[in-house]
């Protein structure tokens, strides 16, 4: 027994000092790595094949530029549309309740972001009425936006029919590699003859008609006529990649008939679709602008190419005029929208804020003739990592009933001057150029 006068000498280690500046090494080339993997994630998903301005001698009037952008976007303008813009949940929602309760054959339905509540709940049931009523129900959502979807309500619409996938994973256990490849797309085909794309996504914070701070102000379209067979195609088109089944036969192509006159494409984009295909149609439009360009766009971060593009319409003295949100969703990603305006501000580029609430438009009106919407985001995201869809419309009387809600968001926002925005402090400016960095992303 050791003597208290004498304890016992305690077994020799190495001395922690000694072991930690090697446990320090190690976990700065550990950080290292993994800062070097993001930085090739980041380069790898912001790489574009398109580099050089494109130069158009033709205006977005003209045939010629119909007869380019068609064959280039792979979906060619067909006639006989009619188009109707649907405005905030108020008008959206029950206009698309409404075809999804009349369907007789079936009803392809993609979303983004599915979350649980009121708008779920309405859908959900008329989902399941129309299943059970033998139409056939396609519903596809992505792995990242069924989050908040309670999966006790996906089995009770698989359960009356109902053909529920998560995009790229049919089954639960089915891994999908890319997790940061998504489907952004929002889709609504009801019998192959009526069509509905926008931004909006199921889930209650679109509900009522953007009059409270945290709903989203949104636009939406209604399509009718023969584009709606090539949105139906795109639809069709996750579908096989999911599920390895395609949709064919009349019940998904039908006849559709030419219920309008306007001139209406349908195109996809992704990394596997056509990986230019978003950013080659706004560019294509950009460079045959030759009066104005009108822009209303949630995340409104222009690469490089894309901002020498706007400048040069500025040039040739095409106004143009961007609606942004006074606030969105994320700071970061409006931190890094922000790193991108300074140039565009100096060339007398009008930006004008959204104050009322959240703004998730994704509009582009050019020379009061032509409009591009669906769920292209302004950003790298969009132009290169999501799967993406837009509709292309060729109509001056279409276009005007899009001018109309783009003139009264500009009643509702605040202009944003070059003199605010250079003199904002200069740690904000250091946090947008930080942000800006990872644009890609956000």
């Amino acid at each position: 027994m050791p003597s208290l006068l004498h304890p016992r000498t305690p077994t020799p280690h190495a001395p922690a000092s000694k072991n930690r500046p090697l446990r320090l090494r190690t976990a700065w080339i550990i950080i290292c790595l993994l800062l070097a993997g993001f930085g090739v994630l980041i380069y790898g998903s912001s790489a574009k094949m398109l580099k050089v301005p494109i130069q158009s001698s033709v205006m977005v009037s003209d045939v010629f530029f119909r007869d380019s952008v068609g064959p280039l976007l792979g979906a060619e303008f067909v006639g006989g549309n009619t188009v109707r813009p649907l405005i905030n949940g108020k008008e959206i929602f029950p206009a698309m309740l409404e075809e999804i309760r009349k369907a007789k054959k079936s009803i392809s339905l993609e979303s983004y972001i599915w979350a649980s509540g009121k708008v779920s709940d309405q859908f959900r049931a008329a989902l399941i009425e129309r299943a059970k009523a033998g139409v056939k129900v396609h519903a596809l959502v992505d792995g990242a936006g069924n989050l908040k979807l309670k999966l006790s309500e996906v089995d009770e619409m698989k359960a009356a029919g109902v053909e529920f996938v998560v995009y790229g994973r049919e089954h639960w256990y089915d891994f999908k590699f890319n997790l940061n490849h998504r489907s952004h797309r929002k889709l609504l085909i009801v019998d192959g003859k009526v069509g509905f794309t926008g931004g909006v996504c199921i889930d209650d914070t679109w509900l009522g008609n953007a009059d409270a701070p945290n709903v989203w102000r949104d636009t939406q379209a209604r399509v009718e006529g023969p584009a709606v067979r090539q949105m139906q195609a795109v639809f069709a088109t996750n579908w096989l990649q999911t599920t390895s089944r395609l949709l064919v036969g009349p019940d998904y192509f039908p006849d559709t008939g030419k219920p309008g006159s306007a001139l209406v494409d349908c195109f996809k984009s992704g990394p596997d679709e056509g990986p230019e295909n978003a950013r080659l149609s706004y560019l294509l439009a950009i460079a045959s602008a030759r009066k104005s360009i009108r822009l209303s766009h949630a995340y409104f971060v222009p690469d490089d190419l894309t901002t020498e593009m706007l400048l040069a319409a500025r040039k040739r003295g095409v106004k143009i005029d961007v609606i942004i949100p006074l606030k969105n969703d994320s700071r970061l990603g409006r931190a890094a929208a922000r790193s991108r305006w300074g140039k565009l501000l100096d060339a007398g580029v009008e930006f004008h804020q959204f104050t009322p609430c959240l703004y998730h438009c994704k509009v582009m009106i050019v020379d009061d003739v032509f409009t591009t919407l669906g769920s292209i985001n302004f950003d790298n995201r969009s132009f290169s990592i999501n799967d993406e869809v837009n509709i292309n419309v060729l109509d001056a009387e279409v276009t005007r009933a899009f001018l109309k809600s783009y003139e009264d968001d500009l009643a509702h926002s605040k202009a944003l001057t070059a003199e605010e925005f250079h003199a904002r402090p200069f740690y904000i400016k250091l946090a947008d150029q930080f942000s800006g960095a990872l644009r890609s992303q956000f």
